[in-house]
């Protein structure tokens, strides 16, 4: 009888539980448990069915050797093993440039344990392929391998010097001191790369409700006031700007991306959009505003000092300054590994009392989703002195 073996077109890795395998030319990924995953590593094609019993028999509970052999049937029928010498000999293994466009499907559909074998292999075979790197250190980061991770992104980086997003990244896998803000060029590679696709994958995708309820919370503090001037820090595409139509006079958009205002353009709603950081265009003007709104922009922030000192200086008399971020339960901040900081409610009191600004609503609600989880927002409403 011909010996059994792992046909070479499966992938295989271990996980906690066991192994897992993906099977390309199927598009089938399969859980191996403890026993399947010993019973695979033995069909190297090298060990009969009887050596096999022998070696892993012994091992199993008692009464369950037969495992071995209706683990090999299963195997053969889910095209995971072959018989050595058949006539359907396994098939071949794929090549780094066939398993690349693979690796992409399965990560856009969000099949992220096939995409991490793909990759790997990719990576097995071209070792000198930066992008694969990039793409295990994504697909990894979504499956908790921190370490793994952090490896792959170093990988590339030294590959790719110039890439401000994954050497921003990388402070955080590194659990290096964070800066006091992510980096121009950080920001603006990741809404560069953003920008395409960035209201579906913010709406739909994820899920995401800044805009609406940063409203809400502006609107428990002024009702339905309208004719308003207002100004919009870190605008992107306009999604927070159209939530205010109905109470805006006069709307100013402002946004590091190009990329992003070319958006905000689209809509037809702003006055005026201007391409520059957010704190430097702040400190440079001088004209009041009825209502200054940063929404899910500070989460590339660390201190908040600065930026609320700042917009205070452009508030009228009596004026809001609105800020949603991550919610974060380590005071004042930290930098999470997706390289966005989250803020403790604590920072938020502490840097509107030193700005001269009192707090008139500070809520912790939804924000959005991430790798499947719910993302905590903590949204702000500031007010100075006076009337509005």
């Amino acid at each position: 009888m011909p010996n059994p073996r792992i046909s070479p077109v499966v992938l295989l890795s271990p996980v906690e539980e066991g192994y897992v395998a993906y099977d390309p030319a199927l598009d089938r990924l399969h859980q191996l448990n403890p026993t399947a995953a010993l019973i695979a590593e033995l069909c190297d094609g090298s060990r009969s069915v009887d050596e096999i019993r022998g070696l892993a028999g012994p091992l199993l509970p008692e009464g369950k050797a037969g495992e071995v052999d209706r683990w090999i049937d299963d195997g053969i029928r889910a095209g995971l093993l072959f018989w050595e010498g058949s006539a359907s000999a396994g098939g071949r293994a794929f090549s780094a440039s066939e398993l690349s466009p693979i690796t992409r499907r399965l990560k856009e559909n969000g099949e992220i344990l096939a995409a991490y074998l793909c990759v790997t292999a990719t990576i097995a075979q071209q070792p000198d392929d930066w992008l694969a790197w990039y793409d295990l250190g994504e697909i990894a980061q979504c499956l908790g391998r921190r370490e793994e991770a952090r490896a792959a992104y170093q990988k590339y980086l030294d590959a790719h010097p110039e890439d401000g997003e994954i050497e921003h990244l990388l402070i955080a896998l590194r659990d290096d001191a964070p800066p006091p803000r992510a980096s121009d060029r950080a920001v603006k590679k990741i809404y560069k790369n953003f920008a395409p696709g960035y209201e579906s994958r913010m709406l739909e995708d994820l899920k995401y409700v800044g805009p609406e309820r940063m409203l809400q919370a502006i609107t428990a503090v002024i009702g339905d006031r309208g004719g308003l001037s207002v100004l919009d820090l870190g605008c992107g595409s306009g999604l927070v700007g159209a939530c205010l139509t109905q109470r805006v006079a006069e709307l100013t958009g402002v946004d590091m991306s190009p990329e992003m205002i070319e958006l905000a353009r689209a809509r037809g709603i702003y006055d005026q959009l201007e391409i520059a950081e957010i704190t430097e265009w702040l400190d440079r003007g001088e004209t009041l505003f009825d209502l200054v709104i940063s929404c899910d922009c500070l989460i590339y922030f660390g201190d908040l000092g600065p930026i609320t000192r700042s917009s205070a200086r452009r508030l009228k008399s009596g004026g809001l300054f609105a800020m949603s971020m991550e919610c974060g339960d380590r005071y004042p901040f930290h930098l999470t590994d997706t390289g966005r900081y989250k803020h403790h409610p604590d920072h938020v009191r502490e840097v509107a009392a030193n700005s001269g600004l009192t707090i008139a609503q500070l809520d912790e609600s939804f924000l959005r989703m991430e790798y499947d989880e719910k993302v905590k927002g903590l949204y702000a409403v500031l007010s100075k002195a006076g009337q509005l």
